[in-house]
């Protein structure tokens, strides 16, 4: 049950970390959360000292880079140089009209029924339209032991906007 909360303390908090220092606005309607986890969230006691301090800790130990390929041009250079394994976790429908290099599809909502197509010991990018979904996906991927993910917060619309060809 603790677990179970840190997380979703953790996966709320970085989603306002993104809305708040990056920016970028969105449909809230969309984001529909199942009654179970609301409920759970309105329980989240913030005055438990030991909870503040996981979470302290957990936010200390984030690199300064929050674990990003930040720029269009370091993630070709990436795909030159290193054994990158691309995952783009928008929705099929999504990724058919078009992805970079050699991404495997994996959507946001089936990451963790999908664990063991994500390689451990490959240096791991994860990415999507805009950078909701890659950041949820790399900190949950943190949080499940992966120390080799990054994300790519330009995501799609940023490789987009760079006049980056896009495979078929």
């Amino acid at each position: 049950m603790k677990i179970q909360r840190f997380l979703t303390v953790i996966l709320s908090s970085f989603c306002i970390f993104i809305y708040a220092f990056l920016g970028v606005s969105y449909d809230s309607s969309a984001v529909a959360l199942p009654l179970s986890l609301t409920q759970k969230m309105a329980v989240v006691d913030t005055s438990n000292a030991q909870e503040q301090k996981i979470v302290d800790n957990y936010l200390k130990s984030i690199p300064g880079n929050y674990y990003t390929v930040g720029k269009v041009e370091e993630l070709q250079q990436l795909l030159k140089q290193d054994n990158i394994f691309l995952v783009d976790v928008r929705e099929p429908s999504e990724y058919i009209l078009g992805h970079i290099g050699n991404a495997i599809n994996i959507p946001l909502r089936t990451l963790v029924q999908n664990l063991d197509k994500i390689p451990k010991k490959q240096p791991v990018v994860v990415y999507c339209s805009a950078g909701y979904r890659s950041a949820m996906a790399v900190m949950s991927l943190h949080l499940l032991g992966y120390e080799n993910v990054r994300g790519f917060p330009p995501s799609m619309n940023g490789w987009k906007a760079a006049n980056t060809a896009l495979p078929k």
